[in-house]
């Protein structure tokens, strides 16, 4: 168990504002070939976004930065049951995770849901950045 006296929390902040920061650059950087992957024009996203309400907008990005939040968070815990904190036991620890969490889920879902591979791709290479930011970040910070 993770006693709060433990925890480095500036090391989880930290991380988690960087991985928000990089998933913001990676989103608007493949912004069209994401809405083409996701099957939309950017006139249905304008159409669908103006239509909502402010909490509405921001909504996505809080419940994204507590994602991430809670992922440096369990990241860091494995990496004190690991016993090792250095960037390169960060990393290997987030790309493990990554590829047996996170690309399986996104895999799954989005088959299930007809969505194209080119979505599962862009989707999971913007959490495989996140993770591995928030890997190396909290596992260079240490305890």
């Amino acid at each position: 168990m993770m006693h709060a006296m433990t925890v480095n929390w500036l090391s989880i902040l930290l991380a988690a504002v960087a991985a928000w920061l990089f998933g913001g650059a990676y989103y608007s950087s493949l912004g069209k070939v994401w809405m083409t992957a996701l099957g939309k024009t950017e006139e249905q996203c304008k159409a669908e976004f103006a239509g909502k309400s402010a909490a509405e907008k921001a909504l996505p990005f809080v419940l994204v930065f507590a994602a991430e939040i809670i992922m440096a968070w369990a990241l860091y815990g494995i990496l004190i049951h690991v016993g090792s904190f250095t960037v390169r036991a960060g990393l290997i620890s987030a790309a493990a995770l990554w590829f047996a969490f996170v690309l399986t889920t996104i895999t799954s879902n989005n088959a299930f849901q007809g969505r194209t591979h080119r979505l599962t791709l862009i989707d999971s290479g913007g959490w495989l950045g996140a993770m591995l930011i928030i890997g190396a970040i909290v596992g260079a910070m240490g305890k």
